[in-house]
């Protein structure tokens, strides 16, 4: 008829019924008719298929449905420190915050949802983080941290440190608090400092590059007695390196770099082992000198090593006119050694020639004439 409100409820779809915008009931699939003349009479037709219910008025409908509210719908409702899991046919689909209170359809879909405590700690369940990030939505609802091998997490929760975390894959609730996570890295570290412009003592002007390689041994002190530790000790090392140089002269710099390298790894070491930080060893790698010094000390060394060359050649000339004088000596004493190196003469002569002819027997080659044909 003219007057007659008709609605058709498919099997997938409620309908909620409102007559003078007041709420008075729910309807299953099927057809209906109402006598309305005046068009008081609304239905709002809902896909349950979607079965999170879209409406404004989830409070209205909890109160006027009261005891039968549990036939038609699955109500979340959470407190300040729970966190509502709410899974679809077995699965986790979604994270309702701490408060929430929302409708869910029933019919099509399977609805649970799980109240979860929010503690101190707000750490998600492992297998709960997994699958939220599957979904794509851990990020929305958690911080997540992967902590490497040989590696610490840091968890601060409003500015303050809470815990450490060894390796691994963790995930907090950041509803109601402000969590942050920091990893620290526990590796051995190399620090290098490079280029640096320095008088010595004797005011030789030098540049020096310098390494060095740390360890963090407690995380939480290099992260929370100094604002970032790599620059400390980058820091450190220079004061160490600047005052170790200005403390010696060039050539005890150049005789004795050991020296050099325990002096600044003194200074280092007692400046940051409050910090939970370690230096392992420092070293000099490079001491470099400027062009023109660079001329002078080559000019040094030079006529250093001449002086000692002429030395060495001095001593070895009086050495052998020393063994000469000594032999000399030798020979005029014992005729038979005189003898002796005259025949030593002939055979070095005799040699390096043809023929030799001798007259008057062997005194005639020692004592008086010898004639040598080629």
């Amino acid at each position: 008829m003219f007057w007659t409100k008709r609605v058709v409820i498919g099997d997938g779809e409620r309908g909620l019924v409102y007559r003078n915008r007041q709420f008075e009931g729910v309807l299953a699939p099927g057809v209906y008719r109402w006598f309305d003349p005046f068009a008081r009479v609304e239905v709002n037709v809902h896909n349950i298929a979607r079965s999170d219910y879209a409406g404004n008025d989830t409070d209205v409908l909890v109160a006027a449905l009261a005891d039968n509210l549990s036939a038609h719908f699955v109500l979340a409702n959470l407190g300040m420190n729970e966190v509502g899991l709410v899974l679809k046919n077995g699965k986790l689909e979604d994270v309702l915050a701490p408060g929430s209170r929302k409708l869910y359809w029933k019919g099509l879909i399977a609805i649970e949802v799980q109240a979860v405590s929010v503690d101190e700690s707000l750490q998600v369940d492992a297998a709960v983080a997994r699958r939220l990030r599957q979904l794509g939505s851990l990020e929305r609802v958690a911080v997540s941290l992967v902590v490497p091998e040989a590696s610490a997490g840091l968890v601060f929760v409003d500015g303050r440190l809470q815990r450490t975390l060894a390796a691994g894959a963790y995930a907090f609730w950041n509803f109601q608090k402000n969590v942050g996570v920091e990893t620290i890295e526990l590796r051995v570290q190399s620090v290098e400092v490079s280029g640096q412009e320095l008088l010595t003592r004797d005011k030789v002007s030098l540049r020096v590059n310098l390494a060095a390689s740390i360890r963090v041994t407690d995380p939480v002190a290099a992260r929370t007695r100094v604002a970032k530790y790599g620059d400390y000790v980058y820091r450190e090392l220079q004061y160490g390196l600047r005052k170790a140089i200005s403390a010696k002269t060039l050539d005890e710099l150049l005789g004795d770099k050991a020296s050099l390298d325990a002096d600044i790894f003194g200074y280092v070491r007692g400046q940051v082992g409050e910090l939970g930080v370690e230096v392992l060893g420092v070293g000099v790698k490079d001491v470099i000198l400027p062009g023109e010094m660079k001329d002078i000390l080559n000019s040094v060394v030079q006529a250093s090593m001449s002086a000692q060359a002429n030395v060495i050649r001095r001593r070895e000339e009086a050495n052998a006119t020393r063994s000469l004088l000594n032999t000399a000596r030798l020979i005029e004493e014992s005729p038979v050694l005189m003898r002796l190196k005259e025949l030593e003469a002939l055979e070095k002569v005799t040699e390096k020639v043809d023929k030799l002819t001798v007259f008057g027997g062997l005194d005639g080659v020692l004592k008086q004439l010898v004639s040598i044909k080629q």
